[in-house]
């Protein structure tokens, strides 16, 4: 039977670019990323199968395709990642760290021992939590697991793992969004900021969307059809951790 481990995520950050992208705007890139606080012991071994993001809108299943983890390389700002998706933007309401059956251990004096759960943690500790994921902004959920606090020996000289986690808020990136009139010009639309260009297309509707940009001043390049002309917008700022709305822009012939 698996084992699910429920705790809360007080945090998120986020990554990530695409050099073109139509996105709708509907969905947040999530990297699930897991670091160390250090512990008395050899290694600690977790064969982590998937990590499960509860919203509002449904639940989401990151798989963990990397096999065990000793999670004590990871340590001193090092880290790394255990699974990333795309998954629908709204209101986080759990997130489930799910173990294989076996494979779980740590290691002391140059003896493994075997990692168990207490019959009363077999369904997990659920932690409701209500932490909002923002379309087009690449969140990291950076685990930091506190082996201390976390592997807990026995009378009997068994190890029980009872997982203490902390979770760290580091945002990194924004978002662009705006419509252009009249929709009819169909402009490629390009956010620049110095060598660096994004691309979108604007929809039928006239909207277009930049996730996953990084904070900073950008020049907003309209490239419409003709007989519309080219237009260009300086000075548009995007800040971390927010969607910049630059409105209607209007579209001349």
């Amino acid at each position: 039977m698996k084992k699910l481990f429920l705790f809360s995520l007080l945090s998120l950050c986020f990554f990530a670019c695409k050099k073109e992208d139509n996105h709708t705007g509907s969905t947040a890139h999530v990297t699930v990323k897991m670091t160390d606080a250090p512990g008395a012991f050899d290694a600690v071994i977790l064969n982590i199968k998937a990590v499960v993001i509860v919203t509002d809108k449904g639940e989401q299943t990151l798989d963990v395709n990397g096999g065990a983890v000793d999670i004590l390389r990871f340590r001193s700002g090092r880290d790394t990642v255990l699974a990333d998706k795309d998954i629908p933007a709204g209101t986080i309401q759990q997130v489930r760290l799910v173990l294989n059956d076996s494979g779980n251990r740590v290691i002391v004096g140059g003896i493994s021992y075997d990692l168990t759960t207490p019959s009363g943690q077999t369904s997990g500790v659920k932690l409701n939590v209500h932490e909002q994921l923002t379309a087009g902004i690449a969140y990291t959920m950076r685990l930091d697991f506190d082996a201390a606090q976390s592997i807990v020996l026995t009378g009997n000289g068994k190890y029980i793992l009872k997982p203490v986690i902390r979770a760290i808020a580091t945002a990194a990136s924004g978002a662009l969004s705006g419509m252009v009139s009249p929709a009819v010009s169909s402009p490629q639309v390009y956010a620049i900021m110095g060598t660096d260009t994004v691309g979108a297309v604007a929809d039928a509707t006239g909207k277009f969307y930049f996730p996953g940009l990084s904070a900073g001043t950008y020049q907003v390049k309209f490239v419409p059809v003709s007989p519309y002309a080219i237009k260009t917008v300086n000075n548009v700022s995007v800040s971390t951790g927010n969607v910049t709305d630059m409105g209607t822009v209007s579209i001349t012939q």
